[in-house]
């Protein structure tokens, strides 16, 4: 039978819905207050370290995300352990919850089709994080303007915008994981573990586990293919894109993000930052490989919601 209409129709509905639920949500709160606290601490922790930094930095600002000062990391290394924290408490039920409260079968009753449904709840889940992102990166802005007395430049603008959008593709990746995992199983303690068990593994473990994968199954004495082949199975991890990503545009001096050769040190003035778009080239296939991560696995969960089976 040939449905009548868009496949879309009723996405408004379904975002603004879930976005207000999601903004309403005590969870929601919960995970923006960590977020929040723990990034300002090391906010300010950079600030009082990047104090003792003459002014004539001319990328003094971006060291706001970059410096770290111990025993707390820098601000994108909390970033890049926490949002994903964020994406999976707001993904993880987002579809077996629908079940488990008996829903889903009176919402797909109305003139809504899955795919609205579904494109609905990401978009919802991507809108709350990017939100909750923008404020942050919005409060950290200001934190360096009243406590560094020095205003960025247009250039250092640019990174750290660029900076936020990578981080939003990232918190993309891990809402498309949460809501496969929260199609494919029914329970939503098991989609929460499942996921949670899938991201400590992916960034915890595999980035050391790789070496060790090429050095048995690479058969090559070549140092530098080792290496090569090592960094490339790293970063089936979505948290080393994201690392790697960050570097190239925080830190404009990095030439690029594999082994360095000769030849493109040639004519080259040392620790000399590159322009910002040579630097967004060098963080390109990272950026692209966060969005196609993100497009994968949306895709692999509405599959696999369109194959299930409603009942009432």
């Amino acid at each position: 039978m040939r449905r009548e209409g868009s496949a879309l129709r009723g996405l408004g509905v379904v975002t603004l819905k879930e976005l207000s639920d999601h903004m309403t949500s005590a969870r929601m709160r919960v995970l923006e207050w960590l977020v929040v606290l723990v990034a300002l601490a090391a906010v300010y922790a950079a600030i009082t370290q990047v104090r003792d930094v003459t002014a004539e930095d001319p990328f003094l600002f971006l060291r706001l995300f970059t410096t770290a000062r111990e025993p707390l990391p820098s601000f994108t290394a909390f970033l890049g352990f926490l949002v994903p924290l964020m994406a999976i408490g707001l993904g993880f039920d987002a579809v077996n919850g629908e079940h488990s409260r008996r829903t889903l079968s009176r919402i797909l009753s109305q003139p809504i089709y899955r795919d609205a449904l579904l494109f609905g709840k990401f978009l919802a889940g991507l809108a709350t994080l990017s939100v909750s992102l923008i404020v942050l990166w919005l409060i950290t802005i200001g934190l360096g303007l009243i406590m560094l007395g020095v205003p960025p430049g247009a250039e250092e603008m640019a990174r750290a915008f660029i900076f936020l959008l990578v981080t939003i593709a990232y918190a993309g990746v891990w809402l498309a994981l949460a809501m496969l995992a929260s199609i494919l199983f029914r329970s939503a303690a098991t989609a929460a573990l499942v996921t949670l068990g899938f991201w400590l593994f992916i960034t915890l473990i595999w980035p050391a586990l790789s070496p060790a994968i090429v050095t048995a199954f690479v058969p090559s004495n070549d140092e530098a293919t080792l290496v090569i082949a090592a960094q490339s199975l790293a970063r089936l991890s979505p948290s080393t894109l994201y690392g790697e990503a960050v570097m190239a545009i925080l830190h404009p001096a990095t030439r690029t993000l594999g082994p360095v050769y000769v030849s493109q040190l040639e004519g080259a003035v040392m620790g000399s930052p590159l322009s910002l778009w040579s630097s967004v080239m060098v963080a390109w296939p990272q950026i692209v490989g966060l969005i196609a991560a993100s497009i994968l696995l949306f895709v692999g969960g509405y599959v696999a919601f369109q194959r299930q089976e409603v009942r009432a």
